[in-house]
């Protein structure tokens, strides 16, 4: 083998190497891009879920409010307080 062809291998060879890292490189950055794209639609995901997540704690203490439940054991259960002489105590 003369010295051209192995002068000519190795820089096709380098050439090779070069490109091969270049495309790798353009894959990585285009993953890169792709995977940052889905982290930021899981970003806002993650927000609307919390904003969801108040507005159903709120919505959960106004319905075992205290008020409402009385209110509610009154009108829907005719629930009354009774009286002092009805109550019995249990003592154990």
């Amino acid at each position: 083998m003369s010295e051209k062809q192995r002068i000519l291998i190795v820089v096709t060879l380098l050439f090779s190497m070069v490109l091969g890292s270049a495309i790798l490189l353009i894959y990585s950055k285009h993953e890169s891009r792709k995977l940052f794209v889905e982290l930021q639609q899981l970003k806002y995901e993650v927000d609307a879920l919390n904003t969801e997540w108040s507005q159903l704690q709120l919505e959960q203490s106004a319905w075992s409010g205290h008020g409402r439940i009385e209110r509610v054991a009154r009108k829907s259960l005719s629930m009354v307080m009774p009286n002092s002489n009805d109550v019995v105590f249990v003592r154990q």
